[in-house]
């Protein structure tokens, strides 16, 4: 039976943000609300309930209020980006969660954007549903309406806010023809925010341009967006999937609500679980996932092997296996499997897998043991035991260029960790057998304040 907890209260400084969690999954999805949400009366829609009871089924769900809004207390004016993202930092805080999926709707697609570019230690993956980059329409990004037609908007919403008869149209249109639910839409409006609260939001978002910060979203991310959506149009969508470094995309054509329950709940909840999980109920095929995959080799194993003789070697080998198994997993990477004198590894972030690579080429260098490395970031295959795909291909053949004691990264990676503190020197371009074109690959020369 689906029973979300009673609602708690965590401390973003000074303001106490309300929360309710659903499910023991064991991972942690914290849903990012859009501008109308008051987290106890959503429970009214049956259709949100099937949402977070079909999540709830492999993670922990938390959905909150924001601070201004609903059950959280309100701020000395509109709050800021920043200030949301501590209201997510305070949940994860009492929860006792240090990294966490998360969920934006709508304006929270920003907030959660800005959230995974600025703390991505605390983020395993990104879900945009029905998101945009920025609020009004300015030149290169005409996508939205213009800052004066969002105005005028803003006055008719207010003039009409508490009644549920216009703002149903932009968020849950399918809704318009039934009476009842119009009447929840209408209570669900009051209990948000009053109409004078409604136009400092909507001041305040229309401040939101989060542009140039997706280049910097380096976690696995998924965009979702409803082919017609009413108030946020697919461009949009299409936007964030382009600028968010490896997004995925999926497009909806199920109907043209904005908010993410209504629509074919289920198929957009077994799209977020597969995301997440690599699986969703009923799954007998591979899925699909973004990852960083990892190749190594003991250089000159075999001459080596001749040199300390077979009982040596494999005692050698077996330091070497369980090396590579402690730092990949204190990385949280995954290690698919060993390949006789070196390992295939994945991991859900570019700079961790730099980073164990690292630390194994050391480790081994200390027993005499050179060792070569390449990385790629790519859509892979989840098997029974292995993995598949082009990105793992690519990975195989960027170390295949590296010398001994190099690790080598294509361009890819190279981009996402930008910033991260790796100091990576061009190696040159390569054509890498079975794949198109030539590629530029870096080599990882010097690891500073990791």
């Amino acid at each position: 039976m689906f029973r979300p907890s009673m609602t708690r209260y965590a401390m973003a400084g000074e303001l106490s943000i309300a929360y309710q969690t659903v499910g023991e999954g064991p991972i942690d999805l914290i849903f990012v609300p859009g501008m109308v949400t008051q987290l106890e009366y959503l429970h009214e829609f049956p259709s949100y309930d099937e949402f977070l009871e079909g999540l709830s089924h492999f993670a922990r769900v938390v959905t909150f209020d924001k601070s201004g809004q609903g059950l959280s207390d309100r701020s000395f004016g509109a709050p800021s980006l920043e200030q949301r993202m501590d209201d997510i930092r305070a949940i994860m805080d009492d929860i006792g969660t240090k990294r966490c999926v998360l969920l934006g709707g709508s304006e929270g697609c920003p907030i959660a954007s800005l959230f995974a570019a600025t703390f991505p230690t605390k983020v395993s993956h990104l879900i945009l549903f029905g998101g945009f980059a920025r609020f009004t329409a300015v030149d290169g990004y005409p996508y939205m309406r213009s800052e004066d037609d969002m105005i005028g908007r803003m006055e008719t919403m207010a003039k009409h806010w508490g009644t549920g008869e216009l703002a149903i149209r932009g968020w849950l249109p399918s809704s318009l023809c039934n009476p009842d639910a119009v009447q929840r839409f209408a209570t669900l409006e009051r209990l948000t925010c009053s109409p004078g609260a409604l136009r400092t939001m909507y001041r305040q978002n229309m401040m939101i341009d989060v542009r140039p910060v997706l280049p910097g979203v380096k976690v696995p991310t998924l965009v979702l967006h409803r082919a017609r959506d009413a108030l946020v149009p697919l461009e949009n969508g299409q936007y964030l999937a382009r600028n968010i470094p490896d997004a995925r995309l999926i497009v909806y054509e199920d109907a043209i609500d904005h908010l993410i329950f209504a629509g074919d709940i289920g198929q957009i909840v077994n799209d977020i679980q597969s995301f997440v999980t690599g699986s969703i109920a009923d799954a007998s095929i591979g899925t699909r996932v973004l990852a960083t995959v990892l190749f190594t080799d003991i250089v000159r194993s075999t001459s080596r092997a001749a040199e300390i003789g077979d009982t040596a070697w494999r005692s050698l080998l077996s330091e070497h296996d369980d090396c590579c198994r402690k730092t990949v997993t204190r990385h949280r990477g995954f290690l698919v499997k060993t390949t006789g004198d070196g390992i295939l590894a994945t991991f859900d972030g570019p700079g961790r897998a730099i980073k164990a690579t690292l630390e194994v080429r050391e480790r081994m260098a200390s027993f005499g043991i050179p060792i070569r490395a390449g990385l790629h970031t790519g859509e892979i295959e989840l098997l029974p035991g292995d993995v598949a795909g082009i990105a793992v291909h690519a990975a195989a053949r960027v170390m295949s260029q590296a010398e001994a004691g190099e690790v080598l990264v294509s361009r890819v990676v190279k981009d996402l960790v930008a910033g991260g503190g790796f100091d990576l020197v061009e190696k040159g371009r390569f054509d890498l057998k079975g794949l198109p074109e030539a590629w530029d690959l870096y080599a990882v020369a010097i690891r500073k304040n990791l």
